[in-house]
């Protein structure tokens, strides 16, 4: 039997606890269901059990005796070194005789340029005590074998639910849609991603948006949030809000040409890279902070990444209808190839039958 811990389970996972409860019998234990609205999360419907947990700032005690009563023999547990619960068991498993997982949510957005050069002594320390590492992106698993070598790591590809229908959807009729929208520009770029986010740098997007040529160029933007601009001002933003109608959504990404967020990308370039958009976005540094998965984009083949705003504003002009197709096509496929939620979930399981042996 596993136990695996995590905070919540918001929609876009549950799809892969519910599918790979059939491979392999877990129990899944969330420590902060109740915070999932405050993270302006959906609801998950996958079962979970509750534990008992409190928190200081960045330390979480969680209750590690629900870990100890049944007959696991495998813990997955969170990659974070403030979760003091888990360096007990940690320190215990000599006795325990319990596999551990460390399940690495991806490395820290703030501290990534400077961890990519050297991880925290901490997680080195809780790397070296587990069995195996779960790790976001195949980047990440890379990273970290060149510093611990012998680490069993296993890259699950992050990404989300219902990706395999948005691959299966057919392309719409463009100009039609185009049509029903009220869309005139020839090009069209979308944006899909809550404002809630400081370093999604909505003001890098508003600065683009002012500059482009209302003419030749119309921006989709699905997404709200506190954080949100004005976006009234721009006659060629056709702003459709928090959108939860899927057939509006598919319909707005058959219209878009290319899909651009200036920072932190996460999962919602794996939706825009299904639709066959290539992600436009600028280059990841300590001031402009990126999500693990900006190593998806692989520049000129399925994306573009830009120094800086004036960079792509020369660009989008530049690059032909047909680049943009087929960095599209590109898009698409590696998806196809390597972020289905079948992908990961196989991942996951094989790593599971690896480490329990």
């Amino acid at each position: 039997m596993i136990a695996i811990l995590q905070p919540f389970i918001p929609h876009y996972r549950e799809q892969f606890f519910n599918q790979l409860q059939q491979k392999a019998a877990f129990d899944l234990y969330c420590y902060e269901a109740d915070k999932l609205g405050k993270q302006h999360f959906a609801q998950g419907q996958t079962p979970v059990k509750p534990v008992r947990a409190f928190s200081v700032g960045p330390f979480v005690v969680y209750n590690p005796f629900r870990f100890l009563k049944k007959d696991y023999k495998v813990l997955v547990l969170m990659l974070n070194f403030g979760h003091i619960s888990t360096w007990l068991i940690l320190l215990m498993k000599p006795l325990l005789r319990r596999k551990i997982i460390l399940w690495g949510h991806g490395i820290s957005v703030k501290r990534y340029v400077r961890e990519e050069q050297q991880p925290h002594i901490l997680l080195k320390w809780m790397v070296g005590m587990s069995d195996g590492i779960w790790f976001y992106t195949r980047k990440e698993q890379e990273l970290w074998q060149r510093f611990s070598p012998a680490i069993k790591g296993y890259a699950l590809n992050n990404t989300i639910s219902g990706v395999e229908s948005i691959l299966q959807l057919a392309a719409g009729d463009k100009a039609q849609l185009k049509a029903k929208y009220g869309i005139t520009q020839p090009r069209v770029l979308i944006y899909c991603a809550r404002f809630n986010e400081p370093g999604r740098r909505a003001d890098l997007l508003e600065q683009l948006i002012a500059r482009l040529d209302p003419a030749q160029f119309g921006v989709i933007i699905i997404g709200d949030g506190k954080l949100k601009p004005d976006f009234s001002p721009y006659s060629h933003v056709y702003d459709f809000g928090a959108l939860y109608d899927r057939q509006v959504k598919d319909e707005l990404f058959s219209i878009a040409d290319i899909y651009f967020q200036p920072g932190w990308v996460g999962l919602s370039i794996v939706e825009a890279m299904a639709y066959g958009k290539p992600v436009f976005t600028l280059r990841r540094s300590s001031a402009l902070l990126q999500c693990v998965e900006y190593s998806y984009i692989q520049h000129g083949y399925n994306g573009m990444v830009f120094d800086s705003v004036e960079d792509c504003l020369q660009e989008l002009p530049a690059v032909s209808d047909k680049k943009i197709a087929a960095m599209g096509a590109n898009a698409r496929e590696y998806v196809s190839r390597e972020l289905t939620m079948n992908t990961m979930i196989e991942n996951a399981f094989q790593a599971l039958k690896s480490i329990n042996g």
